[in-house]
């Protein structure tokens, strides 16, 4: 019984640590993008593999393939998204058609994702009314997160008041215990 929880234990711990990427790309790209780098000087990033992850503005179908815009948040050693502040730097992922369709429905604003990413230069762009230099991708591989997914859970009775957490603290419990005695019976009555 020990051997078969220790099995167990150790499978749920392994499979815990699985890489949302392709391990080979996992090893072989950098995690630290340089985005004040990569805008001034593209040359020099041409062609490194990158893992990024990223929170889909929007996804646009063009005649090259699927483009997606994306808020930039860094990966952690497997692919996992890191809950870290930064200034919203933006890059473009385009994934090509040889290699299938990335539907704006499913991958449509608000969504997050990790790709591999081939850097292929710079594409200057707007966002809202700015003009920006988007870094450009090239996805070798991509994972889409699944959206959290919150539910309402009704009581398991009808509520018919707010429940008081202090019976002894209740409104109602002083009137219940310390008013006089015609509280229950009615008003005394006249002689």
């Amino acid at each position: 019984m020990k051997k078969l929880l220790l099995i167990i234990l150790i499978s749920i711990t392994l499979i815990s640590c699985v890489p949302v990427i392709r391990k080979e790309l996992l090893n072989s790209a950098s995690r630290e993008i340089p985005f004040s780098g990569l805008r001034i000087n593209p040359d020099l990033y041409a062609g490194k593999l990158f893992v990024l992850g990223g929170i889909v503005v929007k996804t646009k179908v063009t005649a090259d393939g699927s483009r997606i815009e994306a808020i930039y948040v860094p990966v952690d050693s497997n692919g996992y998204l890191q809950d870290i502040e930064l200034p919203g730097n933006r890059f473009m992922a385009i994934y090509p058609k040889q290699q299938g369709l990335l539907d704006p429905l499913i991958y449509r604003k608000g969504r997050k994702i990790t790709i591999a990413g081939e850097f292929t230069g710079t594409q200057t762009g707007k966002i809202g009314e700015m003009e920006y230099k988007f870094p450009v991708f090239e996805i070798k591989d991509i994972y889409l997160w699944k959206e959290k997914q919150y539910y309402y859970i009704a009581p398991p009775y009808p509520v018919l008041y707010p429940a008081y957490p202090y019976w002894w603290d209740d409104p109602w419990w002083y009137r219940h215990y310390y008013q006089p005695r015609y509280y229950w019976y009615g008003p005394p009555r006249r002689r």
